[in-house]
């Protein structure tokens, strides 16, 4: 795959605007007919922008979505808002329901990993109680999760990050320069797979939309909340085999290996806790295999998806 690099400006070109607790939140949508739906959720701290280089070839075999949570990139950015994995899997799913989307599937990074295992245990909930007030959410039909913190115990945030999270948050916040961005982004890229400048100046800008560098401390809650909620999240993925309960839900893991933050080592903690793990290793690649390695990835996925349900060859 040749990398064809999208600008800020194309990317919000064919943009989409719907309110969500009265904020205004940008998402894209390239409609195909019967073809199946995916859903791409993005990761801390940049936006739906890193799924350009898989879009239009996704687009080929999907009705393809994909948005900016709250907090990020051309979404609206409040600073008194109550930002969490939960409210923004409800942004996801009234997002689904908005386009009449009664089944999907999932591609995530990063954080996004965590509001997909929010939306997968939501599936069990229902499938634990038919009654349930939200037994007519959308269906879930599978989940493909790149490089992202599934576990707690396994996560190994950047110091940056530490320091967001900390009672110093806003201050450092106010502080943070585009050469400390990327300095700290090509850390968790692959040493043979760099970010180049042109991509930088995208996630910066993105980052910085709508005065978003404010709001980060409170964007990277989400890490107390892993801990917090380590059991549901972690629950659904090993619920996820299914068993007298819970329906199967295929879910294949691509990470790329070299990724400081939940690489390899991530990996090794998700063969021992997930039965039959799917697991497809990426070498030498980093935080951001979309990016740096966008051909493996669509392959990854394609060939996992044509496990879980024929697709439309292109």
């Amino acid at each position: 795959m040749t990398k064809a690099f999208t600008s800020l400006d194309d990317w919000r070109q064919d943009g989409h605007y719907f309110a969500h607790r009265g904020q205004r939140v940008f998402y894209k949508h390239a409609q195909a007919g019967t073809k199946p739906t995916l859903l791409l959720i993005h990761g801390f701290p940049t936006s739906s922008w890193d799924w350009s280089l898989l879009w239009k070839h996704l687009a080929l075999h999907f009705n393809l979505i994909a948005l900016d949570m709250i907090g990020y990139g051309f979404s609206a950015k409040p600073i008194d808002y109550v930002y969490s994995v939960f409210d923004q899997a409800d942004l996801c799913e009234s997002l689904l329901k908005r386009l009449h989307i009664s089944q999907f599937h999932l591609l995530t990074h990063d954080v996004g990993d965590t509001v997909a295992q929010e939306l997968l245990a939501r599936q069990y909930d229902t499938s634990a109680d038919a009654n349930a007030a939200n037994s007519a959410q959308p269906k879930l039909l599978s989940l493909c999760l790149l490089n992202g913190g599934l576990f707690p115990e396994t996560h190994r945030p950047l110091l940056v990050e530490r320091l967001l999270l900390s009672p110093l948050g806003a201050l450092i916040a106010k502080r943070i320069k585009r050469a400390n961005f990327q300095k700290n982004m090509c850390a968790i890229f692959g040493l043979n797979t760099p970010p180049t400048k042109r991509e930088i100046d995208v996630m910066w800008a993105l980052i910085n939309e709508n005065n978003g560098l404010i709001v980060m401390p409170a964007l990277i809650g989400y890490i107390r909340e892993r801990q917090r909620n380590r059991a549901r999240w972690v629950g659904a993925l090993v619920h996820a085999g299914g068993d007298s309960i819970h329906r199967p839900i295929p879910v294949r893991l691509i990470v790329g290996e070299a990724d400081p933050i939940s690489g390899r080592h991530m990996t090794s903690r998700y063969r021992a806790l997930v039965a039959a793990a799917d697991i497809m290793l990426l070498n030498g690649i980093g935080h951001y295999p979309q990016i740096e390695a966008p051909d493996m990835v669509l392959k990854g996925y394609l060939d996992f998806m044509h496990t879980v349900q024929p697709l439309a060859r292109a």
